[in-house]
């Protein structure tokens, strides 16, 4: 079998980011059937998103063979650099505006696949579309035994200049940390 050159692995790359962009959007669609509230659209987002990010760290850990983050803002630096890309086809995502602890930041989404080919109606301008997003990462810091809060700030389909998601760290979860591994 011929090996894909650099430019047809970029298509085929393009085309995967391109099909999940719309197969999240009939995902969405349903449960904006299903739900015909915003706020329990949201919810059920996130709920998805825990489920793959629990899942999703599994895969990246064993693929990456990275060695265990100390602390929150190095799980942070690794979701900017290559979670986000890996899995999302997000390449560009910062970590900005960290408050005095190093327990709240925001992340800054250059571009956000999930959200290409969408236009919100007006009907629907609480509605955090790509809210799994948030979802993904509460899950995979979760199954890494932080325990986080995040949310959506901001979002380009919404008429903001930018897409933010803020995240805030509320502590280490020590029963589910196997024997051992304690700080």
């Amino acid at each position: 079998m011929a090996r894909q050159s650099a430019a047809s692995r970029g298509e085929m790359r393009r085309v995967n980011v391109d099909l999940l962009s719309l197969s999240y959007g009939t995902l969405v669609f349903q449960l904006i059937r299903d739900y015909e509230n915003d706020t329990e659209v949201n919810a059920q987002l996130e709920k998805i998103g825990v489920n793959i990010g629990n899942r999703l760290i599994e895969d990246f850990l064993s693929r990456s063979q990275m060695p265990r983050c100390r602390a929150f803002q190095e799980s942070v630096e690794v979701i900017c650099k290559s979670a986000f890309k890996q899995y999302f086809g997000i390449a560009s995502v910062e970590a900005t505006n960290w408050d005095a602890k190093m327990t709240e930041c925001s992340l800054i989404l250059k571009e956000n696949p999930l959200a290409d080919f969408v236009e919100l109606p007006e009907k629907h301008q609480s509605l955090f579309y790509s809210n799994i997003l948030c979802g993904v990462i509460k899950g995979a810091l979760t199954a890494v035994h932080q325990d986080v809060q995040c949310w959506f700030v901001q979002d380009v389909l919404l008429g903001h200049p930018t897409t933010e998601i803020k995240l805030k760290f509320l502590g280490i979860i020590k029963d589910t940390i196997p024997a051992g591994e304690h700080d």
